[in-house]
């Protein structure tokens, strides 16, 4: 009998050995033994004392030990996540260099190795730290766009006669907080985007009276660091409307009014996209259907919210897109701020960007972040009736 035959015979006697309790039986299997491979008895309980189940020896990892994976870098690297919104690992890593002076600021120094490792960091690093935490969102809303039938014709479809390279151009939107009925009367957020910067812009009305949302656009219009130039927007009737066509057509340089096609959401991809990221990912899919919260809102919105995703969050821009056989390839610039691309831009004034600069050296993620929890701890509360009702993510 072969060593390697001896010790697969040997294996099933000992677990028969283990397993039994009475003494006839485990010196019947002692005699077996002896017999089998020819062994003296006192050489088989030996054996059978000192024998050791084969198992399959986990493989160490070569090299080094990782100089992420230690609380001094894992800590940070997760707060500054969750506070910047998770975004993914791409937008993560330079949100890390911008966010680092202010989370020095807010939480204390960090150790000299611990601020290399985290300016170091690769994305795929940053992904395997955070596989086992990174939450995944399944929802999805209702769409709530009745498409107008009498102005459409007026209004020309957007056929990418933009120049989506000069700051302007906008995308527009509403996101409806309607829950799981559209029935009634609710809040709606209209959302904007420009395409060449990604500035964004966001406000709440109640309903979606045609007069409510021609009242928001023109806030927003004030407040942009740039000219209006053009105007994109679906079919809704809050938009394909007598006043914001007026609107547009009696400005002394008018702005281009465009539409999208019926029933095609990725012709307003840009502002599609923000949906998610600025106002579903923060308000959830509630039903909000408590006229006060509006204006609390719109505070919100006003202040805080449009300075930290203009000032503090990434995005990046498609530059290339070909076809490859039967693959699309895709390439993207390097992931930039809405601030830094409109100081990129030449269409911009130098008086309007040095506005902005001096702005921003006012400013704290963290502290922005902080007071969006605070307002919409007041907001979710006055909806739900009770406090603590919005969970937090710096806790």
């Amino acid at each position: 009998m072969s060593p390697r035959s001896k010790k697969e015979y040997m294996e099933t006697i000992w677990l028969r050995y283990k397993r039994t309790t009475k003494r006839a039986e485990k010196s019947a299997l002692l005699t077996e033994l002896c017999i089998t491979c020819n062994w003296h008895r006192k050489h088989a309980i030996r054996a059978l004392k000192n024998f050791k189940r084969f198992t399959k020896p986990h493989p160490k990892k070569r090299g080094k030990p990782s100089i992420y994976n230690i609380p001094p870098v894992i800590e940070p690297l997760k707060k500054i996540w969750l506070a910047a919104g998770q975004p993914c690992s791409k937008l993560l890593k330079p949100t890390i260099k911008l966010w680092m002076p202010y989370y020095v600021q807010e939480f204390g120094g960090l150790p000299l190795n611990a601020v290399k490792a985290l300016l170091k960091i690769s994305p795929a690093t940053i992904d395997r730290i955070f596989k086992p935490v990174r939450i995944k969102y399944t929802k999805r809303g209702r769409s709530t766009t009745k498409p107008g039938t009498l102005l459409r014709k007026s209004i020309p479809i957007k056929t990418n006669q933009w120049d989506e390279k000069r700051p302007g151009f906008l995308e527009a939107d509403t996101v409806a907080h309607c829950g799981d009925t559209t029935e009634g009367m609710y809040v709606n957020t209209v959302n904007f985007v420009d395409i060449a910067t990604g500035w964004t812009e966001q406000r709440a009305v109640w309903g979606k009276g045609e007069a409510g949302v021609l009242e928001q656009i023109k806030n927003v219009e004030a407040m942009l660091p740039f000219p209006l130039l053009g105007f994109d927007c679906d079919n809704g009737g809050e938009f394909i409307n007598h006043h914001l066509i007026r609107h547009f057509a009696k400005k002394v340089k008018p702005v281009q009014f465009t539409r999208s096609r019926p029933y095609h959401k990725d012709d307003n991809a840009h502002v599609e996209q923000k949906n998610w990221t600025h106002i579903r990912q923060w308000f959830g899919y509630h039903r909000l259907e408590n006229q006060k919260i509006v204006p609390l809102m719109n505070t919100l919105y006003t202040c805080e919210w449009r300075l930290f995703h203009n000032f503090f969050c990434h995005s990046v821009k498609l530059i290339e897109k070909k076809r490859v056989a039967s693959k699309i390839i895709k390439r993207y610039d390097k992931p930039k701020t809405p601030y830094q691309r409109v100081l990129e831009s030449k269409e911009v004034t130098k008086a309007q960007k040095q506005a902005l600069k001096e702005q921003f050296t006012k400013l704290n993620p963290f502290t922005l972040r902080k007071a969006m929890e605070k307002k919409l701890h007041q907001i979710f509360n006055i909806h739900f009736g009770r406090r603590n009702s919005y969970p937090g993510f710096l806790r």
